[in-house]
């Protein structure tokens, strides 16, 4: 028959072996993390002690993503060059950036100065129209003036006109807002706005034109185009240009 009266005794020795290991490897731990921050606090205090030290950069190894390890000088080299190519792009954009502001406002300056030179509200919309469609690759554009115009109102071309009664029955809550508006306009207001060319709008940003004046509306084929959040600047100043002629133009006409 088996005796089991000392199984107590060398489970109590075992667990006491552990927990002493287990304390031993604790304080090992303890020491690891106080070594460490004493480490980084002399280098943070001695900035040159690589510089003066170069052979331990080659030893120094770093941990990858894909598990294994290269030296620091391999790592600080790779991440010259990351940041290298970043700065490469970002100034890349930052060419291109200048590049398109620079075609914006030599097209801007045309479009303006042909503008001023336009005798008649015809002239001036065609050249509004053209500009729009061949220098900034608008789809749609559409001018409409409220009615009754001075003078005879007759010589608008590509200009549409309407009563200003028909205008708020189809549009009221864009004129009565003031501001510029992008997005995906309702069915009617659409239809409004574009004529014909309604069933190709699937958004637009709309330019209400000071003094009951008209408004302009730019529309586009693809319903993310004009945004509800799209900058409006350029388009609320031509908006501003063409309140300030198209009276004048009216009187001519």
């Amino acid at each position: 028959m088996t005796d089991h009266s000392d199984a107590p005794l060398i489970d109590s020795a075992v667990e006491a072996s552990l927990e002493k290991q287990h304390a031993t490897d604790s304080e090992n731990q303890r020491n690891k993390k106080l070594l460490a921050r004493q480490v980084a606090r002399y280098l943070i205090q001695n900035p040159a002690f690589f510089a003066e030290n170069m052979e331990l950069l080659e030893s120094i190894q770093l941990p990858k993503e894909s598990g294994k390890t290269v030296s620091l000088m391999t790592h600080q080299t790779n991440l010259l060059r990351e940041r290298n190519i970043e700065m490469r792009q970002r100034l890349d954009q930052l060419l291109q950036n200048a590049r398109d502001n620079d075609q914006l406002f030599l097209h801007s300056r045309r479009l303006i100065l042909t503008l001023l030179e336009a005798h008649t509200v015809a002239e001036a919309g065609d050249a509004l129209l053209r500009s729009f469609k061949e220098d900034f690759n608008v789809e749609i554009t559409a001018l409409t003036l409220f009615g009754p115009l001075p003078g005879s109102g007759r010589r608008l071309g590509q200009v549409r006109c309407c009563s200003r009664t028909s205008a708020e029955t189809a549009i009221g809550s864009i004129l009565r807002n003031g501001r510029t508006v992008c997005g995906t306009l309702r069915p009617a207001e659409t239809a409004f706005l574009f004529g014909e060319d309604a069933s190709r709008v699937a958004s637009a940003a709309v330019v209400p034109l000071a003094g009951q004046l008209g408004i302009l509306a730019v529309g586009s084929s693809d319903p993310n185009h004009y945004r509800s959040s799209l900058g409006t600047m350029f388009l609320s100043y031509i908006g501003e240009i063409l309140e300030r002629l198209l009276p004048d133009l009216l009187a001519r006409s």
